[in-house]
């Protein structure tokens, strides 16, 4: 059965997306006003967008190793989530999205609107990690470690 919310109170949700890697600041700036422009014609309230920055994926999304993750969080009721997703579904620049529940009954006015947050996202872009024989990644320096320890041990008659 479905609970009824006293009136007045909301529920919290937060939303990541991911955006395709070669697209500017500027789309992804787009597509935080637009997110932005839903969440106050559905009678919301947006608490801030992080966005992460461009990451390394799990496994290719969109043909495409890496992406830039944006993170929303506002309040709202299903139907606000429900639109925002129907939203990112149909923009081309998004490759995939996640909608959760944070926490039910929340009061609009105990949670000020924060400044929007944008952080660097992966810095190790220009190398790929080095893989010894064994298919482990190895840290750097440890192939002169290796070396120095096959040269101290001693030799079998």
């Amino acid at each position: 059965m479905a609970q009824k919310q006293a009136p007045g109170r909301l529920r919290e949700y937060e939303t990541i997306f991911l955006v395709k890697p070669d697209l500017p600041d500027e789309s992804v700036d787009r597509i935080k006003d637009r997110v932005r422009e839903i969440v106050a014609r559905e009678g919301g309230k947006l608490i801030r967008f992080t966005v992460w920055g461009k990451k390394r994926t799990m496994y290719p999304v969109a043909k495409q190793p890496r992406a830039v993750y944006v993170h929303s969080l506002y309040l709202g009721g299903s139907n606000l989530v429900a639109e925002i997703e129907r939203n990112l579904r149909n923009l081309d620049e998004v490759t995939r999205y996640l909608s959760v529940r944070v926490a039910d009954d929340v009061d609009p006015e105990s949670r000020p609107a924060l400044e929007d947050v944008k952080l660097a996202g992966d810095v190790e872009d220009g190398r790929p990690p080095s893989v010894d024989r064994e298919g482990f990644s190895t840290p750097e320096g440890s192939e002169e470690i290796g070396a120095e320890i096959d040269e101290e041990a001693p030799e079998e008659a």
